[in-house]
């Protein structure tokens, strides 16, 4: 039966659809690098990675059938049948959908490109690539990360790095006694004289709560995106130091104990075995 298969092969239509198969494959490879080339200098690179895969992936499906059509294979069951299939496991792949939908959706709305820091329920990272099932993340640890189509377009994402500057919160504590105008000077001297910060939006001082040991304050300072981390690893040292020479305390929690009704706190007395001092039966 081998034999009679063997026999009746016709070869002139194999040599074809192996000619088929291999010079459309390297066209659609070469195609593909032109096409997402052409299309990230234009537009952005987000937008030519998906266009590449849509004409390769569209390049395949003409291949495929244009060879089989060579070896006399009817394309009208076929595709009658691929539509079945098809139908049958869009029922069967729910998900599958809906993470497709959600990619189109990703798309339309733009709310990050590749190469953007986003966050995603408590997970941070660069973004590799948008697919049209998931997005691709690399975080900062150097793990990979998945993240389904449909699970970002429903939960809060933070784009990090969407705006060229950003806003620094300095929390600053400091004791009672300080003069809040003092230190509302000092902080503002510190920001100017810091190179990365911005002058313009100018820094801010809110003042926060009146704490159980501290008056705090929250210290608002605008840097570029990229040096972020420069302003945060900067200017908490220049302030402790600033600190330091002008006398400002920056306090510790304190605790005070009362006893009954009087509102003077419980004296207390260190002994210790040193000569002529008497152990109490109660401390």
């Amino acid at each position: 039966m081998i034999t009679d298969w063997i026999q009746n092969i016709n070869y002139e239509a194999l040599l074809r659809f192996s000619i088929i198969i291999t010079v459309g494959l390297f066209v659609v490879v070469v195609l593909r690098r032109y096409i997402r080339k052409l299309v990230t200098e234009h537009y952005t690179e987000h937008y030519g990675m998906l266009v590449s895969k849509v004409i390769y992936y569209v390049g395949i499906a003409i291949m495929f059938v244009s060879a089989l059509h060579e070896l006399g294979f009817k394309l009208g069951p076929l595709l009658g049948a691929a539509g079945v299939v098809g139908i049958a496991i869009a029922f069967a792949a729910q998900t599958t959908v809906s993470n497709l939908l959600s990619g189109f959706f990703l798309v339309a709305e733009k709310p990050f490109e590749i190469g953007d820091i986003i966050s995603v329920n408590g997970n941070v990272g660069s973004v590799l690539s948008i697919d049209a099932l998931s997005v691709k993340v690399r975080m900062f640890d150097n793990r990979y990360l998945r993240i389904p189509n449909e699970t970002l377009l429903k939960s809060e994402m933070i784009n990090v790095t969407r705006h060229p500057i950003r806003r620094v919160e300095f929390r600053i504590s400091v004791a009672y006694k300080e003069d809040m105008d003092k230190v509302r000077k000092i902080l503002f001297e510190v920001a100017d004289q810091n190179p990365v910060a911005l002058q313009e939006p100018s820094p801010a001082l809110i003042f926060d709560s009146f704490a159980s040991s501290s008056i705090d304050f929250i210290f608002n300072v605008w840097c570029i995106r990229a040096e972020f981390l420069d302003l945060r690893n900067t200017l908490y040292p220049d302030i402790k130091k600033r600190f330091d020479q002008e006398g400002i305390e920056i306090p510790f929690p304190h605790i005070s104990i009362y006893k009954g009704e009087v509102t003077e706190p419980i004296p207390i007395r260190l002994t210790g075995d040193i000569p002529g001092t008497e152990k109490p039966n109660n401390v």
